[in-house]
């Protein structure tokens, strides 16, 4: 089966398998049992964001082609485009999960600040281990989210939702930094090659878009760093660009007054014209559409 034709897990999806969760429209899912977002009769395709936590029993699945084992106290995230495949649990396994809608997240990711820890990090490593205390937060963070996304009469419920994933997304980012602190975790040289372009990229991407560019940076080649980035992350040195060109895109759109001139010019672009026909190609519509929308 070719890539492009595999079905796609969404929140929309979550929405029919789950009667019983706790949904904002088709943007975002808390879902109490995680083992129902999966499929074992074939691979899937995401098309929103999974963060997931394991409180009891053990799963395991694979990835991407690598297979993970998943144990009591693992989180979970598994990113947008990451295709998950043969999933099998234990009988008594239970864990909780968020699906976030790719429109939501670029809105969650908005404001938030230093997004290098939970992209890098959670695609080398998309199973971790949590501390007990870390176990207890997370899960009073899942629980006070879920509360909120119940109180439909709430007329900010949308907002307070995003700042209590926005507050766990920075809680997960300390946990990240405290795993990368500790000697005993080794990034391979292929790992580290990655999390120095994509922080290369988080800092640059506003005014550099060539795969040359940042291979001169990192003194190699284009086309050794175009296979180690698609080696460790199964994307393109370009895919991951043009992600963050993207976001920035609707977040000036969305939360700014600037002009589409103002934003091309502020993203080096070489003109509004430009500007146009990338944002059409990734995002399927105008600029002013979008912002319209």
């Amino acid at each position: 089966m070719n890539n492009n034709d595999l079905l796609n897990i969404t929140v929309e999806s979550a929405r029919e398998r789950n009667s019983g969760g706790s949904f904002i429209d088709n943007d975002f899912a808390l879902v109490d049992d995680f083992t129902k977002l999966t499929f074992p009769e074939g691979p899937r395709r995401l098309k929103c964001l999974i963060l997931a936590i394991c409180t009891q029993g053990n799963a395991e699945y694979r990835l991407d082609t690598i297979r993970h084992q998943v144990l009591p106290g693992d989180i979970i995230i598994i990113n947008s485009g990451q295709v998950i495949d043969d999933f099998s649990q234990s009988a008594d396994c239970l864990g909780a999960a968020l699906v976030v809608s790719d429109p939501f997240f670029y809105e969650i990711m908005s404001g938030v600040h230093d997004l290098s820890y939970l992209f890098i990090f959670s695609r080398t490593h998309p199973v971790f281990h949590l501390t007990e205390e870390e176990m207890h937060n997370t899960m009073n963070y899942i629980s006070l989210i879920k509360s909120k996304v119940e109180n439909a009469g709430h007329r900010f419920r949308r907002d307070t939702v995003r700042s209590l994933i926005q507050a766990l997304i920075y809680d997960t980012g300390e946990t990240i930094a405290r795993i990368q602190d500790n000697p005993n975790t080794k990034n391979s040289r292929a790992e580290s090659i990655y999390v120095e372009f994509m922080m290369l990229v988080e800092r640059a991407f506003r005014r550099e878009r060539r795969v040359a560019w940042y291979a001169r940076k990192l003194a190699i080649t284009p086309k050794y760093l175009a296979e180690t980035i698609k080696l460790v992350s199964r994307r393109t040195p370009n895919d991951w660009i043009d992600d963050y060109v993207v976001l920035e895109l609707r977040v000036l759109l969305k939360n700014t007054t600037k002009s589409i001139k103002e934003i091309a010019e502020h993203m080096h672009f070489p003109n509004q014209s430009f500007l146009g026909k990338y944002f059409k190609e990734h995002v399927g519509m105008s600029p002013s559409e979008y912002r319209k929308k």
